[in-house]
């Protein structure tokens, strides 16, 4: 008989744990809704405002989008360059006219918020000029800091 019990209660078991498997998982509350929501607006403000500073030529207002640390880091091509200043120098050397920087379009924009304090977004780029047309793809890593979102990582490849 106690066979029969045990079978009764395995049995049980299974049904109870298919059912609870079976439901729709939990849906993000109101406020983690609207707090990712917040957080994509504020990364789009951030990279909005870069396009716009590189459209002005001003180099210095588009760095504005990184962290200023040591730890940012820049990687293209087969490079890896550490460190704020480092990154703002090398696009101060590869793009010291307004004939080579053209004018920056972002598209293809997939903004994720990862948690509270980082989102990754990846997107396209393009760099309208007179003779050519460059451009590829790019995944950042944006963390929230003190000074608000701004890129840690950013790896970005040339079509």
């Amino acid at each position: 008989m106690w066979r029969n019990s045990l079978a009764g209660a395995l049995l049980t078991v299974v049904v109870l744990s298919s059912s609870v498997s079976a439901q729709e998982p939990a849906k993000p509350h109101k406020s983690e809704h609207q707090r990712a929501t917040r957080t994509v607006a504020a990364v789009r403000a951030v990279i909005d405002a870069q396009r716009d500073a590189w459209n002005r030529g001003d180099v210095a207002g588009y760095m504005d989008g990184y962290a200023r640390s040591p730890n940012t880091v820049f990687v293209s091509g087969d490079s890896v360059t550490r460190g704020w200043q480092t990154v703002l120098d090398r696009y101060k050397k590869n793009y010291d006219s307004r004939e080579k920087m053209g004018t920056l379009v972002f598209s293809d924009l997939e903004i994720t918020p990862i948690g509270t304090r980082t989102a990754i977004v990846l997107g396209s780029w393009r760099l309208r000029r007179a003779n050519d047309e460059p451009h590829g793809r790019f995944t950042l890593i944006f963390r929230k800091t003190k000074t608000g979102w701004r890129i840690v990582h950013d790896h970005t490849s040339s079509a």
